[in-house]
């Protein structure tokens, strides 16, 4: 799931900083979450997954296939 964070991020041509200032955290939080030392709370695996436009089962890795189901 943190690898797929990361590279959400870098697909989107975001910063760290960017990212972390739309879930209103510090930067150092949001690295934290990217490199696993930390815990995603739900409500960040949400606001990331509308973000993205990607599924939380994409970003939690349960499934491959990115978009969103209704």
């Amino acid at each position: 799931m943190f690898q797929r964070i990361r590279d959400l991020r870098e697909d989107h041509d975001m910063t760290q900083k960017q990212v972390s200032a739309y879930l209103n955290c510090s930067q150092q939080v949001y690295s934290n979450y990217e490199l696993g030392q930390r815990d995603i709370p739900t409500d960040v695996l949400i606001k990331l997954s509308r973000l993205y436009n990607v599924s939380v089962d994409y970003i939690l890795n349960i499934s491959n296939n990115p978009k969103i189901s209704i």
